[in-house]
């Protein structure tokens, strides 16, 4: 029975499970976000967002438990230098999973885990330089525009005759 036990087994033995969860998290740490099923998805989040938190503290105790978990120095040199710079302010869900439909083969519901601050467009951020120009709207058009100030024109030149 598998009273109080609370994390998804995935349908593997421990050693398996382990393996399974590194390797998804090495990837994701290098490509910022990858496909996999949403159960995968869900056991990666719970599993990679504590040693998120822990890269947030650059210290060598704090980088041998993350190695203890990882076992992959490349990993391990991206999450501390680039990833942890970029979640220095968030106080945690530094992850997203995007529903993204149903496999073919054997219809397992599929999924996108991601990053949530290195997606700038679904942010809003999209070119953090160039701000987009905000229109106004009122009646009329570019035509009502030119016909006023061309009847104020006008309407000088009577006044100065």
């Amino acid at each position: 029975m598998r009273h109080g036990k609370k994390f998804n087994h995935l349908g593997r033995k421990k050693g398996h499970r382990e393996a399974l969860l590194r390797n998804l998290s090495i990837s994701l740490i290098e490509h910022k976000r990858i496909n996999t099923t949403l159960a995968k998805a869900k056991a990666l989040r719970k599993f990679i967002e504590p040693l998120i938190t822990k890269s947030k503290t650059n210290t060598s105790h704090s980088r041998r438990v993350v190695f203890s978990y990882l076992q992959n120095k490349d990993s391990i040199k991206e999450l501390f230098d680039n990833v942890s710079g970029k979640i220095a302010n968030r106080p945690g869900g530094y992850l997203r999973i995007i529903k993204t439909g149903f496999r073919q083969g054997d219809g397992a519901e599929m999924g996108m885990i991601e990053f949530v601050d290195y997606n700038t467009v679904y942010n809003g951020q999209e070119k953090s330089g160039a701000k987009k120009k905000k229109s106004r709207r009122r009646r009329g058009g570019k035509g009502a525009v030119a016909a006023a100030t061309a009847a104020s024109a006008v309407s000088a030149k009577s006044e100065e005759e």
